[in-house]
């Protein structure tokens, strides 16, 4: 008779080893794949990022069609509140509004009546909210770390949404309150630009650039002699400038016109680190001397001159970007010469572009 073999005993379970290996090659795949998804959804945001600047630019050309041939300014200034001695202007960004599909709030906006006047807004699902807490997805970029509403510090309220992309206010000096001088940037205070007034060219000149919401600054330092704009490279002549510290509501208000609210400077390159030390922590500040329409309304108005060095800062690495009066987009380097940065600012300097490469264009 043939023997016959015992068969072997069937396998339930894997062994602890063979659990091991198959985790360390998911691992690996999830390490391989990670950065190719990580740069596929940078892609897709630094694209829609673009896109929104687009729009603007489109706004802005649109607006001055509209609108008698002029650009908005950057500040709308208003009569003073009830019982302040300030005049809260409105951003351009709040007239821009009803040429980017906001006409229901752009209706909801008197104009005439300072931004703090307490409008509020009854959303679609009844929600009501003040005005400058609703969200405006054109002036938010996707890779904000941020995007949230600001509360009230003292009720808890929703109050102001932030933004992404500021108007061009120039190189350093911003307005004068008391001869109503406006800075070398497309857009000051109560300014009634026309294209006719950029003699550097709509396709030559800032309209808009990024900057990160939640930015630390200093503030109201009230200097009425402020030294010329701070050498490019530097950056430590900031902190020594002075003001009262705020950590985090720089470019948190997308009605408020004021400079460190919803403009830049091109004081300093894109995405300088501006590092300034506050009670032990460092920050990356900006700074500006005075706000507009502060004290404006007091029995003696303030004659305080606004000064800014608002930084243009992205989420993107490398760069931010920008979309120019003429409605072109592009991207500026960080590395971008600083006087160059900043001819690329002023309305009317006069400079010779000869060499483009500094800027990556990306369409009109």
């Amino acid at each position: 008779m043939f023997a016959v073999k015992p068969r072997s005993a069937s396998r339930d379970a894997f062994t602890l080893v063979e659990i091991l290996v198959v985790l360390l090659i998911i691992a690996v795949l999830l390490a391989l794949l990670f950065p190719a998804v990580s740069g596929l959804r940078e892609s897709a945001n630094d694209t829609s990022c673009k896109n929104n600047l687009r729009q603007i630019g489109q706004a802005i050309m649109s607006y001055q069609t509209s609108n008698n041939g002029r650009y908005p300014a950057s500040w709308n200034s208003t009569p003073a509140g009830v019982g302040s001695s300030d005049i809260s202007g409105w951003s351009a960004q709040a007239l821009l509004t009803s040429h980017l599909e906001q006409t229901k709030l752009f209706d909801k906006i008197d104009f005439t009546q300072p931004y703090s006047t307490g409008i509020e807004i009854t959303t679609a699902d009844g929600t009501v909210t003040a005005l400058g807490a609703m969200r405006v997805a054109t002036y938010l970029c996707p890779s904000e770390v941020r995007d949230e509403v600001r509360l009230d510090s003292s009720t808890g309220d929703p109050e102001h949404y932030p933004l992404n992309y500021a108007f061009n206010l120039g190189t350093w000096f911003v307005y004068d309150p008391e001869t109503r001088e406006g800075g070398d940037g497309a857009f000051f205070p109560d300014s009634r630009l026309s294209s006719s007034n950029i003699r550097d060219g709509v396709n030559e000149t800032l309209c808009a650039a990024e900057v990160k919401g939640w930015t630390p600054y200093y503030r109201n330092a009230a200097n009425d002699s402020v030294p010329p704009i701070p050498n490019p490279l530097d950056l430590d002549a900031l902190c020594s400038l002075g003001g009262t510290f705020k950590t985090n509501s720089g470019h948190t208000e997308w009605i408020d016109g004021r400079a460190h609210q919803t403009g830049f400077t091109t004081t300093f390159t894109p995405n300088a680190k501006t590092l300034c030390d506050e009670s032990g922590t460092t920050y990356d500040v900006d700074w500006t001397n005075w706000q507009e329409g502060k004290g404006a309304a007091a029995a003696t108005p303030s004659t305080t001159p606004t000064y800014a060095a608002v930084t243009s800062r992205s989420y993107h690495p490398g760069g931010v970007n920008v979309v120019m009066l003429g409605g072109s987009v592009h991207r500026v380097a960080d590395d971008i010469d600083p006087f160059v940065w900043r001819a690329y600012s002023t309305r009317n300097g006069g400079e010779i572009f000869d060499n483009k490469d500094q800027l990556t264009n990306h369409g009109s």
